[in-house]
């Protein structure tokens, strides 16, 4: 039968597999939570500069300021929704990183476990080496012991 050090060592496997792969999940959020935000800015800074005044002098006449108006709205809609977008998605991050860490918590505490299998196991063995060698010891000494006398 296996030590029981090595029987954890195929669930050890397992959960440095799952780890690995929710780490590349919160990785792969984190793009893009980054990606989502790079939108928002490009269009927060388009907005900005769409919202300043025309240039002065510069004659705009009622259709043109209510269609500037028009799409100054619908551009600001659009920034709320990226905005509802890249909350999202930050959330969704929080939520793979919470994800992580506890996969992380499972690796380490079975690998603790292991670790001390390990050295209870190399406790053993070192108990057993020596009550063999103090028993081979001990035949010697009996066995000098019988030819002297």
């Amino acid at each position: 039968m296996a030590p029981r050090s090595q029987r954890l060592d195929p669930i050890l496997q397992i959960k440095q597999r799952q780890q690995d792969e929710v780490a590349q999940q919160v990785a792969a959020r984190e793009a893009a939570h980054a990606q989502q935000q790079e939108r928002l800015d490009a269009l927060q800074r388009y907005a900005a500069e769409y919202t300043q005044a025309p240039t002065q002098g510069a004659m705009i006449n009622p259709a043109l300021l209510a269609n500037r108006v028009a799409f100054q709205s619908k551009l600001q809609q659009a920034v709320q929704q990226q905005a509802q977008v890249v909350d999202r998605t930050r959330q969704a991050t929080e939520v793979e990183r919470a994800r992580l860490m506890l996969a992380s918590r499972e690796t380490h505490v079975l690998q603790k476990l292991a670790a001390s299998y390990r050295a209870d196991e190399t406790r053993l063995a070192n108990v057993r080496t020596q009550k063999e060698l103090d028993d081979i010891a001990g035949r010697r000494k009996g066995v000098a012991l019988g030819s002297e006398g």
